[in-house]
């Protein structure tokens, strides 16, 4: 694997070839197709990888350090020069190749589902509404860190991990968070007291008025 991480850092997604791979590797370009099928199995195979080994599922005992935890966990990893390059190349491929967004998709929903259980379990200790969407959470620390790296190019640091973990638990208590939040709100017209339902209709005409009151 670790052939594939330097062609990624010398010559990014685009100039990265299984021939180019086997090459460095030293073994013949048959054996890469036979057991990976092709260029992109073997990078499925090396997200995969990097993400079974690094970040562990956090367990602090609650929400907020949880996440602090998961997001240092997730910069720390990407302080590594070869590993943040090979992944900033995959990032930036998979704007504009489909099979470079599919590799680098499935990597962050392995991720994602493997990290929604520190939401399930603050959910069971009463901090956040059963109904929030786990997976939203995660991909709202996640995404803040991958910004912040790959796209503002700011360096690996902890205030961006902690930013990023203080970002995403406000978030989950907010409504929009939660499953069904969509219906809720448009439930929400037609209880009493909504301004907005006892609004007059704009298009409907004015009451009658007593006669001699002023226009």
């Amino acid at each position: 694997m670790q052939a594939v991480v330097d062609e990624l850092i010398d010559n990014g997604y685009p100039g990265t070839t299984v021939e180019r791979v086997a090459a460095r590797a030293g073994i013949a370009k048959t054996t890469i197709y036979r057991r990976w099928g092709g260029l992109d199995g073997l990078l499925a195979d090396l997200m995969a990888e990097h993400a079974a080994q690094e970040i562990p599922v956090p367990d602090e005992g609650n929400l907020d350090a949880d996440l602090r935890a998961l997001a240092r966990g997730v910069v720390t990893s990407l302080r590594d020069p070869a590993i943040r390059e090979a992944f900033a190349s995959m990032v930036a491929a998979a704007v504009q190749n489909p099979s470079a967004r599919e590799v680098l998709s499935r990597f962050l929903a392995a991720r994602t589902a493997k990290m929604t259980v520190i939401i399930d379990r603050a959910a069971l200790r009463g901090e956040l509404p059963p109904r929030t969407d786990a997976a939203a959470v995660i991909r709202t620390v996640t995404a803040l860190i991958y910004y912040r790296l790959f796209i503002a190019g700011e360096q690996a640091s902890q205030d961006i991990a902690d930013s990023a973990a203080a970002t995403a638990a406000a978030a989950a208590h907010r409504p929009a968070i939660r499953d069904g939040a969509t219906v809720a709100n448009h439930g929400a017209s037609a209880r009493p007291g909504n301004r907005a339902a006892t609004r007059p209709n704009s298009s409907s005409p004015p009451p009658n008025r007593p006669s001699g009151t002023r226009r």
